[in-house]
Order: structure tokens, then C-alpha cells, then sequence
């Protein structure tokens, strides 16, 4: 049975599936889950394990090396890259893109094991291994809490109340603090006293840590009754530390810790991370929603939850929100829906016009319907609302409308043609059914590389092929049954029947006549024009500027700021102070919030934090608006070096894809250190010799300073002192020593032994400091074991990659210019390629060129396989080679649109243009399938060839022009979007050039393919 005649016969069953279209796709869209982007899997965990006292190069030896080794063994790793520093490695593992959500949990759990088995065989001084697999959560609330009157730990009291009150609200699936600092008790002991006494520190600090440390007693069966024994003493407060009793070695006197210490509790000296919002300490309160949530929802429950705590936040604590994902949310999908709504307007304003009125207003049901089914689809299949699937449906409506076109202009014709309305649709279902069915499946193919593509840019676009594929197969479902019904119930019976030749009258069909017609009478010439203006749009790509991902518009930016390294991060703190002041001041700045010693915590799906340095700092400044950030930008080019000029300082703007530690990144790789510094010392001039460079710099920054005290080896063994007691000494005295804790409820205090601030900043302090000697039975100075003290420097920072020692040399392109990463990159490569590197050293590249190379390269191995099945289905629709071959060579007419229409606009060819170049073919490929279709029709009918390549092109106008005509003008409202804006202009110049074009060129082609004669017409 024909499936027009059934959805036309069995009423109630259409109106039931209209009814339920309508109702669960408003239900759906409602139901749909609302984020800013694509879920997505960060497949990258951090391990930082720590080693005292050790050097960079040792702790790259015995910990970074073994500890890569063995992660190295998992077969699903893709690299490792480290960073290694003095007592401390930073390793960062990235699995295979292949690997999802699923499957992670399970490879972290596999990676602990393995570095679990590794713990005994490594170096007795490595302390602890933590394993970070969380490192890409997205904290898309992020909180700041400030209080100009209160200390860190009282700020760090009210935050874990918010923490445990916010991770109750239904939606929220973790809260995080950061830029907390540890409060510790001190015990600050005076060198003068410990003299008097004949005591030494090591002394002191060993019988503080004896004396709180929690230990077994035992147990003892009394009267059948088994009682723990518990000794007394524990230290649980500050008086009960100053009390602690010390026996004096020599006159047997007792002391008490408070003779020869000072005990305060305060935090500790050197903070890891601060964080300051607006010039005022604060504290970031990050909350990572749950998956599969409602962003907008959940926001507005905390909101709403914290509107309720206000009553108990205590007299001037402040919680401000810095970023709020919901809002953004909000602001993005709105933006959309309107765009979505225009386009769907400017569709069916298009069709009334064209079309008619009733046969507009048709169509346009027909394409809410679809709309309707495909939220439908996306709420089954958890697909939400974002950045992608918005733009995926805006991108689909024009398609949308395809089938329905050819379907009721179709019926038209046929009405004119005398047939009745059922009759009619019947015809054109069963003619145009599986040649529909083949084009939708064809253009859905177009977009199978992205869906299919395995790299993090395939799955973080993934829901576009999705999105398409839904609705464009669902509207060739409606255009075959729902589009026939409604067509015989509001269209008009045509009274007058008209003759083929009166059906294709009116100026733009005589024009298209006379243009088709000339071009067939010299085809030659034709070929050669077109393939004249192939080449000059090629020619003219060359000039096309080249970005991956353009530049947000939410309008925040940050400023890095990198002091030398070797610079603690107290002074670093002051230095950004003075700077986040200075910001602050500027016009149309909104809020600075300012992160010292490593990155914020990952706020955006696109923002990379940066590892932990002490000479790091990063502001984040919001601007009123995008044009303001600009110019606050250029402000801050210009004046922060001449203010500050002892930073260097990188701009760096929010993009809406991956952001690359730098645009441009050369890596060298090799065995020695000074020959790997050598080499990106030459490259950094070469960098630095192009004037559209900025930020020349590498990633092992410059040497520092260490101090080396001389310990004499021979004297140490004659007093029976060691290297380990002279280290332990300096840790304390320099910097404090870890004793102990004191337990304080929930809350454990670490105990930190020092020496007064005036003698701990002292370098003379040295004289005093007095070590037991076993051998002597008495305190000796530690000068009798140390001869000098010498200065030298060290590599403060060994960065390895793949478990070889890797240095980059980085560069950005100037963010204030038009020029784009791609064109600085194009000058730097010969340059950088051409200098002579040394036997055993490689390079390569990374930065955007890297990430965009792996998400082409992801996308070029799921191509082959899209575009064979793509050529197999128009074979299998024409039964014939040559005929698809003819559809086929219509395809590479579309570069000449998208070039001039580049070039026209100003406009990058991005990543999503590259993503539009591809779903043009299957666009053009399903208007050449339709065309194609006809003129088998008609030669089927007995037309002669010239005929019917004439005929079958004057019929297939209309509905070709007008299926690209509502694509492009349905495109309209993305052109001024910054993430789609690039792909909106190449998909609506490309469709809009090769439309025109395809409607002569598949005649012209047929005809030479297949020698039909202009002499053979009628």
C-alpha cells in the first residue's frame, strides 16, 4: 500500500501521531537537560607525589622516572607529560580519546594498583602519592567567599557550612574549597635560650613528636571484664604544649617548652594557593553539577538556598558569585531559542512567499512538527539543550523542509496536471520516496565523520551529527506520511488543468531556460569556465585567514603573571596585589578575582589550569561587555610592563575551544639539559625576530638560586653527626619542621617547629645553631661541621614528555590584531624547521596547531568510510556508475562559494567551517540525487535525452532553489554568532553558489557524459 493513501485513509491515526508530536515534544523540550556545553570527558588525572629535601634532577631520577615507567605499562594511555621541581612531581596522564566515561573509573583504579606496587621500590624519602582522576571535574558555580575583618580559619568554618548545606540540594554533585590555608600550631623556639640551656632543636622536637604521637597501651582482663589501657598526656591545647616538660641533658633540670618557645596558633607561612576577589582575601567555593541536570534548575536552587543561609552568614562575610554557569546557561539558550524561533520564521515567511499561502503554512506545520519530534528524540536519548544541539537544530530547519518541498510541490503540479488531490500525492510519494529516503541519508552521512570521530573535538561536537541525524530522517518520515494528509485536507483542488509547457512560466524560468540551454550548445566552454573559476576560488582559500576556534563572547580574560623563577609566592602575592589594584581602577572592569601559586579551579569546560608555581599568579578580570574587554586589554598591553616591569605577563582571552598552554609551541626533545636550553635559547630569538610574536618564552623558565652549605664529611664522622641531623636542623631553623599535630575536634594541627622570624630571614643565624655530638657528649656548633656556604643555580624545573626530557619554546599571536594563531604559525614553521638540530634531539609541534591537526586527523579517518557509503548509496539509487559520477563532481562547486564568501565576509575558516564544508556535500549531493531522479523519470516517460535533461531541470527549480533558499536564509540568525558565524557563511555561500550551479551543471554533465545531442530535441 502506498504510505500517502495510508496516512490519508486512516484519519485518526494521523491526527494521534500530529497530537502526540506536539504534546511530547513540548513536554520533551521542557524535560531537556540545560548546560553551556557538551557533557564531556576530561580523560586526564594528575598524580603529584612529594620527596623532601631532594633536588629537581634527583627527584626526576627517583620518582618522575619510575613512577612513568610504570603508568607507561597501561596500554590505554595516550601520553604522559611531568613537570618536576625541587621535592616534587607533577605528572599528568592523558588516556585515549577512545576510552569514555564508562570505562574510566575502572583505568584509574588499574593506574593506582600500579602505582601502589611501585611505593616500596621507590627512594625512603618520598613521603606521599596522591592521585588526582578528578582533575577535570567543571565546578560551573564557582562561589567566592570574602570577610575583611576575619582570619583564613574563620573563613574556612562558615565555607565547610556552605560546603555541606549546598551539597544537599538536590542537583549538586560536589563542592569544593580552594585557596584554604593550614592552620598549624607553631612552636617558635629561641636560638639564645636553647644556647643557655645546653639544648639542641633536634632534642626538642623529638620529644614533641614522642609525646603526641598516638600509640597501642594495651589491654588487661579484669573480673572477666576487658579494659583498654589509655595513658595520659596528650596534648590537645596550646597550654598543655607550653607546659610540656623537657629534661635538661646535663643538669637534670626540668624545662618546660614555654622557657625556650613561643606557642601561637596561626596558618602557615607559606601559603600553597591564595586567593583574593576584589582586592580582599577570600576563599573559592566551586559546585560541579550533577550529570544530566538542568543547569538553569539547579542554579536557581542554590541561589535560592543561599538567599535562605543569608540570616546566618556572619556580620561582613560576603559570598559573591565570580561565575555562574546557570546564568550563562540561561543567557546562551534563550539567545538560541530566539534564533532558533527566527529561523524558523524566516523559513515559512520564505514559503508563504514562494509557495502560497496554504502550501506555506503546510510546510511550516510540518516543520514545527519535525521540530517537535527530534526534542522528542533528544530527551529519549539524554541529549540536552547547549551550545551545539541549539546550533545543530538551527543548522537543520533549512534541510528540514527538503522533502516536504518536493513532496507538496509535487501535488501541486500534479493538481495542475488535472490529477486529484489523493491521486497526486500518491504519485509523488511512490516516485520520490526512495530517492528522498537516499538524499536524507546521504546528507545525514555528510555528518558521520563527527559523530564518529574518536577525538575530544568529535565527542565535544558529537551531538550535532546526532541532532541532524534525528531530525532529518524523522523529516523524510513526515514529508512521506504526515505532509500527504494534511496537503488533502487544506489545499485547494485545481479546477483548470494546464499544460506542461504553461506549468514553467515567468521571467526566472525563461532565464534559467536560456542559461541551461546556451550552456549545453557550448559545453566545452562551460567545463572550462567552471573549471577556471575552481581554481580561482582555490587560489583564493590560500588567502582565507585559518583559525580552530574562535574567541568567546562572554566577556572575561586573564592576565598571567610570571615573576622569576625562584620567587616566593609572599612576594608574588604582593606583587599581584599591586597589579589587581591598579586593574581594578580601569574603566568598564566589573570584578578581578586573582589566584596566587597554581589556577582556579576548573570553572569552564575550555579553562586549563595552571600547575602549581610559586612565581605564578593569574587575575581573572571581567569586563562590562565585550568591546570594554578589548580595551582593557590594550591598557594593560601597554602599561603593565612599564608599571610592573619586573613580570612578564601573557593576555589571554576566553575561546570556546581547548586552550593550549600557547598558540605556538615548539618542542624539543633530547637527553642533555644544557644542550636542550641551548637550543630553545636560539629558537627564542628566532620566535622573537617576528613582530606579530608575543610571549616568547619556554616552559623551563629561567635557572634559580639554591644556597649549598659545605658540610665537612671527615669532621661530621669524628663528632658522629650526620647529613640527615645538619638538614633537619636547617628545615627547622630556615623554615619549620613538621613535629606533630594536635588534635582539635575534627580538625588536625600539624605542630610546626621554627626559630623567630628575625633569625629564621637571617642568614647569620647560622652561627647559632648548635648540633649534639654523640662522640663529645656535648652541643657543638654546626660551624664546626659546615665549612661555607656557596651560591649556584639550578634547573629549578625538568619537563618531560613521554618519558623524555622535553622543552617547549611558546609564543601567542598579538589577541589585539586581526591575525590570527594559523597565520603567525605559517611564518614561524620554516623558520623554527630550518635550524639545525643536534644528533639525538627532535622536534615537533604543539599548541593549536597540534589540537588541530588531532581533531582533523580524527576526522579524516571516520571520512572514508562516510563518503564510500555515501557514493554506494547513489549507485544503488541509479543502478549505474556514470550517473553518480555526474551528482558526485557537482560536489567540489561548493569551495567556490565558501572561499569568495570567506573572503567577502572577513570571516576565519575555523574548525566548524571545516565542519560545514562537510555537510555541504551531503546538501548538494541531495539536490543532485532529486535533479537526477527527474531526468531518469522522464526518460522513463519516452523523452528524448535533450528533452528530458531540459525538462527534468526546468521542473526541479522551484523545489531545489527553494530548499537551499530556506537553508541559507534559515542560517541568518547564526552569522553573527562568534562560535557558528564562520560555519553559517561557508555552509550558506557554499549551498547558495553550487545550487545555482548544480542546476546547470548535472545537465551539462549528463549530456557530455552520456552524448546527448542538442539536435536530438523535439
Amino acid at each position: 500500500m502506498n504510505i500517502a493513501n495510508y496516512s490519508i485513509n486512516n484519519r485518526v491515526i494521523s491526527w494521534m501521531v500530529i497530537l502526540i508530536l506536539i504534546v511530547g515534544g513540548i513536554t520533551s523540550f521542557s524535560n531537556l537537560g540545560r548546560l553551556e556545553d557538551p557533557a564531556f570527558t576530561i580523560k586526564e588525572a594528575m598524580i603529584v607525589a612529594n620527596y623532601p629535601g631532594a633536588t629537581p634532577l634527583e627527584v626526576e631520577e627517583e620518582l618522575t622516572y619510575p613512577l612513568e615507567k610504570a603508568i607507561r605499562q597501561l596500554p590505554y594511555v595516550n601520553f604522559i607529560s611531568s613537570t618536576t621541581s625541587a621535592g616534587q612531581a607533577q605528572i599528568m596522564v592523558s588516556m585515549g580519546m577512545e576510552y569514555g566515561p564508562d570505562e574510566l573509573p575502572q583505568i584509574w583504579d588499574e593506574m593506582r594498583r600500579k602505582i601502589n606496587d611501585l611505593r616500596p621500590s621507590l627512594a625512603q624519602g618520598v613521603t606521599d602519592i596522591s592521585i588526582l582522576d578528578d582533575f577535570g571535574d567543571v565546578f560551573g558555580m564557582s562561589l567566592v567567599l570574602t570577610g575583611k575583618d576575619y582570619s583564613y580559619p574563620e573563613l574556612k568554618r562558615y565555607a565547610d557550612f556552605l560546603s555541606r548545606e549546598l551539597e544537599l540540594v538536590d542537583g549538586v554533585g560536589k563542592v569544593d574549597i580552594s585557596g584554604q590555608q593550614q592552620e598549624q600550631m607553631f612552636v617558635e623556639l629561641s636560638n639564645e635560650r636553647l644556647t643557655a640551656l645546653n639544648l639542641d632543636a633536634n632534642t626538642v622536637m623529638g620529644l614533641i613528636q614522642t609525646q603526641n604521637a598516638v600509640t597501642a597501651a594495651g589491654q588487661v582482663m579484669l573480673a572477666g571484664e576487658r579494659l583498654r589501657i589509655r595513658p595520659s598526656g596528650e596534648l590537645t591545647t596550646v597550654e598543655q604544649l607550653e607546659n610540656l616538660i623537657i629534661h635538661g641533658r646535663d643538669t637534670g633540670k626540668l624545662i618546660r617548652l614555654k622557657d625556650i618557645a613561643h606557642i601561637s596558633r596561626g596558618i602557615a607561612e607559606t601559603p600553597q594557593n591564595i586567593v583574593r576577589f576584589n582586592g580582599q582575601p577570600a576563599l573559592n567555593i566551586g559546585v560541579a553539577f550533577a550529570a544530566g541536570v538542568n543547569v538553569v534548575k539547579i542554579g536557581d536552587a542554590i541561589h535560592q538556598r543561599l538567599a535562605e543561609l543569608d540570616n546566618q552568614t556572619p556580620a561582613g562575610m560576603q559570598v559573591q558569585v565570580f561565575y555562574d554557569q546557570a546564568q550563562e546557561v540561561s543567557n546562551s539558550v534563550d539567545g538560541f531559542i530566539v534564533s532558533l524561533a527566527q529561523a524558523v520564521g524566516i523559513v515559512i515567511i520564505v514559503l508563504l512567499f514562494a509557495m502560497g499561502l496554504r502550501s506555506g503554512l503546510l510546510i511550516g506545520a510540518v516543520l514545527l512538527l519535525t521540530v517537535f519530534g527530534t526534542f522528542i528524540l533528544m530527551d529519549y536519548n539524554q541529549i540536552e539543550l547547549h551550545r551545539i544541539s541549539l546550533g545543530a537544530l538551527i543548522i537543520a530547519l533549512g534541510m528540514l523542509v527538503d522533502n516536504a518541498i518536493v513532496v507538496v510541490e509535487g501535488i501541486l503540479v500534479g493538481l495542475k496536471k488535472g490529477l486529484s488531490k489523493r491521486a497526486a500525492a500518491a504519485a509523488i510519494v511512490k516516485q520520490t520516496q526512495w530517492p528522498l529516503l537516499g538524499a536524507t541519508v546521504i546528507a545525514i552521512t555528510a555528518f558521520a565523520p563527527i559523530g564518529l570521530s574518536q577525538d575530544a573535538t568529535g565527542e565535544f561536537m558529537g551531538s550535532l551529527f546526532w541532532v541532524l541525524c534525528f531530525s532529518l530522517f524523522l523529516s523524510w518520515v513526515t514529508a512521506l506520511t504526515l505532509t500527504p494528509f494534511l496537503a488533502e485536507k487544506f489545499l485547494k483542488n485545481n479546477t483548470q488543468k494546464v499544460n506542461d509547457d504553461e506549468l514553467y512560466r515567468g521571467v526566472i524560468f525563461s532565464l534559467f531556460k536560456g542559461t541551461l540551454v546556451l550552456a549545453l550548445r557550448y559545453r566545452k566552454l562551460a567545463i572550462v569556465a567552471l573549471v577556471g573559476l575552481l581554481a580561482s576560488a582555490i587560489v583564493g582559500f590560500g588567502s582565507v585567514k585559518q583559525q580552530f576556534f574562535p574567541v568567546s563572547n562572554t566577556p572575561i580574560f586573564y592576565v598571567n603573571i610570571w615573576l622569576p623563577e625562584g620567587t616566593d609566592i609572599r612576594q608574588t602575592t604582593a606583587v599581584s596585589h599591586n597589579i589587581e589594584q591598579y586593574v581594578s581602577s580601569l574603566d568598564k572592569v566589573e570584578y578581578v578575582a586573582t589566584t596566587v601559586g597554581q589556577g582556579w579551579q576548573r570553572y569552564s569546560l575550555t579553562y586549563q589550569p595552571e600547575f602549581a608555581y610559586s612565581s605564578y599568579a593569574q587575575l581573572l578580570v571581567r569586563s562590562q561587555d565585550l568591546e570594554g574587554m578589548f580595551d582593557i586589554i590594550a591598557t594593560l598591553d601597554k602599561e603593565l610592563p612599564l608599571r610592573f616591569p619586573n613580570a612578564d605577563y601573557r593576555m589571554q582571552v576566553v575561546e570556546y575551544g581547548p586552550s593550549p598552554a600557547a598558540k605556538i609551541e615548539a618542542r624539543v626533545t633530547g637527553p642533555n639539559i644544557n644542550t636542550l636550553r641551548d637550543i630553545a635559547a636560539d629558537l627564542e630569538v628566532i620566535m622573537a625576530s617576528d613582530s606579530g610574536a608575543r610571549n616568547v618564552r619556554n616552559n623551563w623558565r629561567d635557572r634559580s638560586k639554591i644556597l649549598i652549605p659545605q658540610v665537612n664529611e671527615s669532621k661530621a664522622r669524628r663528632l658522629g653527626i650526620s647529613k640527615q641531623e645538619v638538614s633537619s636542623l636547617l628545615s627547622m631553623a630556615y623554615g619549620g619542621a613538621n613535629i606533630g599535630v594536635i588534635r582539635d575536634g575534627t580538625v588536625t594541627l600539624p605542630i610546626v617547629a621554627r626559630l623567630a622570624e628575625h633569625q629564621r630571614n637571617d642568614m647569620d643565624t647560622l652561627s647559632q645553631l648548635q648540633l649534639f655530638s654523640p662522640v663529645l657528649q656535648r652541643y657543638v656548633p654546626i660551624e664546626q661541621v659546615v665549612d661555607a656556604v656557596n651560591l649556584d643555580w639550578e634547573d629549578s624545573i625538568i619537563k618531560r614528555r613521554d618519558r623524555k626530557r622535553e622543552i617547549s619554546v611558546m609564543a601567542d599571536h598579538d589577541i589585539l590584531s586581526d591575525e590570527t594563531p594559523a597565520v603567525l604559525f605559517n611564518r614561524l614553521q620554516p623558520l623554527v624547521e630550518a635550524y639545525p638540530m643536534p644528533e639525538g634531539y627532535e622536534l615537533s609541534w604543539g599548541g593549536e596547531y597540534e589540537a588541530e591537526a588531532d581533531a582533523q586527523e580524527a576526522l579524516g579517518a571516520a571520512m572514508p568510510l562516510g563518503y564510500l557509503l555515501m557514493f554506494i548509496i547513489t549507485v544503488f539509487l541509479f543502478n549505474s556508475f556514470r550517473k553518480p559520477l555526474v551528482i558526485w563532481l557537482t560536489v567540489p562547486l561548493s569551495i567556490i562559494g565558501v572561499s569568495y564568501g570567506l573572503l567577502l565576509t572577513g570571516l576565519p575558516f575555523s574548525f566548524t567551517a571545516l565542519l560545514g564544508l562537510l555537510s555541504l556535500s551531503g546538501m548538494i549531493l541531495k539536490n543532485g540525487i532529486v535533479l537526477m531522479d527527474q531526468i531518469n523519470s522522464d526518460l522513463s516517460a519516452g523523452k528524448l535525452p535533450y528533452n528530458a535533461v531540459i525538462d527534468s531541470a526546468m521542473s526541479r527549480v522551484k523545489p531545489v532553489s527553494m530548499a537551499a533558499l530556506t537553508t541559507i536564509l534559515g542560517l541568518s540568525p547564526l552569522v553573527s554568532d562568534p562560535f557558528f558565524g564562520s560555519m553559517a557563511v561557508t555552509i550558506m555561500a557554499g549551498l547558495g553558489f553550487a545550487t545555482v550551479l548544480t542546476l546547470v551543471v548535472v545537465p551539462l554533465l549528463f549530456a557530455t557524459f552520456y552524448g546527448v545531442r542538442v539536435e536530438e530535441s523535439s
